[in-house]
């Protein structure tokens, strides 16, 4: 067995990753796609190695970042242990993107033709799991009464299908943009950036699942996250961007609890 990225060359002891599970800052933190390691009995999915280190596995950097976010916020931090090839837990269970046959310009030949009970063993495993971890932390944080926004950190390739993005940080939403308003009204903590709203995704291209099944319907602030890798290749950097976010999502979490106290309400939309 070939290991992959932030795991060692064993079989998972949990499928989840729980970073500061009692932090007591205002914030749940997620990286979905924190992870390019695939368990052993998937002999790799039947991909060579290039493949395992490129973005189809997944997102470069982001974990990292979401660590330092976690300790700059005392936030709990959430993560699948492994590669969204084995299940993509952003993107709803039944539907055929959360265990792919092909992505971008790779054919997944251990996700091809799998039997239903295949699949269902997969999402037992892996992708409940994740989203069981994070409703239960988001809940009882509920039931204590303490304020929550839900973050989750994401990184994109600089050239996709050959076309290069200038955008650096995405801020994307799902029909809840109260967060996503505020970190724009706090753009000047990250002034020498090009920050744009729901780019180089939005909710028509299916990325704002977590978002929608954990915070929306609980009326939770949330945002996305998506940070060129580029920008987060090195130990530096990520140190930097998870700095410089934090920075970035307090201010805005200070703007909506001063917009409730002058009349706007925790539905406000």
């Amino acid at each position: 067995m070939t290991a992959h990225g932030v795991e060692s060359a064993r079989e998972l002891d949990s499928a989840v990753r729980i970073v500061n599970p009692s932090g007591g800052g205002q914030f749940v933190l997620v990286c979905e796609h924190a992870s390019n390691f695939i368990p052993g009995e998937f002999d790799n999915l039947g991909l060579a190695d290039d493949a395992l280190q490129s973005h189809i596995a997944w997102d470069a950097g982001a974990l990292a970042v979401a660590e330092g976010m976690s300790a700059k916020l005392d936030a709990p931090l959430i993560a699948p242990r492994v590669s969204r090839l084995v299940c993509d837990c952003n993107r709803p269970l039944e539907a055929q993107s959360s265990i792919v046959e092909e992505s971008e310009i790779y054919e997944i030949p251990g996700n091809v033709g799998l039997s239903d009970a295949q699949r269902q063993a997969r999402a037992d495993r892996y992708y409940m799991s994740f989203h069981e971890t994070l409703a239960a932390c988001l809940d009882r944080r509920l039931e204590q009464g303490r304020e929550t926004a839900l973050v989750t950190v994401h990184s994109f390739t600089p050239v996709y299908h050959g076309v290069s993005r200038n955008t650096e940080i995405g801020v994307i939403h799902d029909v809840d943009r109260r967060f996503a308003d505020a970190l724009f009204d706090a753009s000047d903590a990250v002034s020498d950036w090009m920050v744009r709203r729901n780019e180089p995704y939005g909710p028509d291209d299916g990325v704002t699942f977590t978002l929608a099944t954990h915070a929306v319907s609980r009326r939770l602030p949330n945002v996305m996250l998506e940070i060129r890798s580029d920008l987060i290749a090195t130990g530096s950097e990520q140190q930097r961007m998870a700095e410089l976010l934090s920075g970035y999502v307090a201010k805005a979490m200070d703007t909506l609890l001063r917009r409730r106290e002058n009349g706007g309400g925790r539905d406000d939309r």
